[in-house]
């Protein structure tokens, strides 16, 4: 059965969109009625880009506009909201950005004695500069009405402490700070919350070296909900919860707590943090 199009005629700007996690959850706002704007970083990724926009407007009836956007250059996120002003200002140049999905992000995985400073500035460009400047970019048409939603994606790396995290989860513990500043200043014009996902199934954990694997294992152990099925879940995902203690988080169960989040019926809901752990959705 089809979704209902519970965001018709929103405008949805995702970040990091092009594949993975944000590819899905750019098609659960298409899949729902909003128009789309793929924000992608590199040239590899404007084939799979514009092929996932292409198939959003065939399938959904919407409008979906693929733009290249490097948000470790700070003039990128200006550089996004003018390109989707451009395509989906009306005739009267009345133009508004409904959702924002602050999705894009660098790992980096670097233990403290072997912190790098140069790549701990690049995961701070992307992970925590970008989505602020995003959203100063936004703010001129945002609504001014309380409909607007803006959610953070961040990481149970920031309440797990998981090691080799200190550029990650440092940066995405400080937009969850600046998650619960913006709720109180745009609070005239949208919520503003955080997810924070678990393990994910994104491929990354099945390359993955014996070391992070045990580490994992414990926290994945306490999940609720990582108990693998047989029957129900792919070998491989079977194969997978073996070596790291439970499954992953599928993509699409992810993106409807985001979607969620976004809901109309949400409204009375900003500056919080939702867990998307496996353990019930939390807030804190």
């Amino acid at each position: 059965m089809a979704p209902f199009r519970t965001f018709e005629g929103k405008l949805a700007i995702v970040t990091g969109a092009s594949r993975s996690f944000g590819a899905v959850c750019a098609e659960h706002f298409a899949s729902r009625g909003a128009n789309v704007v793929i924000v992608y970083a590199t040239d590899e990724s404007t084939p799979k880009a514009q092929a996932l926009a292409r198939s959003f407007e065939e399938k959904y009836n919407v409008k979906a506009l693929p733009v290249k956007a490097d948000l470790s250059k700070p003039e990128a996120p200006q550089h996004m909201v003018d390109s989707a002003k451009a395509h989906f200002a009306d005739a009267s140049g009345r133009f508004q950005i409904d959702i924002i999905v602050n999705n894009a992000a660098t790992v980096n995985a670097q233990g403290i004695d072997q912190l790098d400073l140069e790549l701990f500035d690049a995961t701070f460009n992307v992970n925590c500069k970008a989505p602020a400047l995003l959203v100063k970019a936004a703010f001129p048409y945002l609504p001014t009405d309380r409909s607007g939603r803006i959610v953070n994606i961040s990481s149970a790396t920031t309440t797990w402490g998981v090691w080799w995290q200190t550029s990650y989860a440092g940066t995405k513990g400080a937009l969850e700070a600046m998650t619960r500043v913006w709720a109180r200043e745009l609070a005239e014009r949208c919520t503003v919350n955080a997810v924070a996902p678990g393990p994910m199934d994104t491929g990354l954990y099945s390359g993955l070296p014996d070391e992070p694997r045990e580490a994992l294992r414990p926290l994945n152990l306490l999940t609720p909900l990582a108990k693998a099925r047989p029957g129900i879940d792919s070998p491989e995902v079977l194969e997978l919860a073996k070596s790291i203690g439970g499954r992953p988080g599928y993509l699409e169960e992810v993106a409807g707590i985001v979607g969620v989040v976004c809901l109309p019926e949400s409204g009375w809901m900003t500056g919080n943090l939702l867990g998307a752990n496996g353990g019930g959705a939390f807030v804190r």
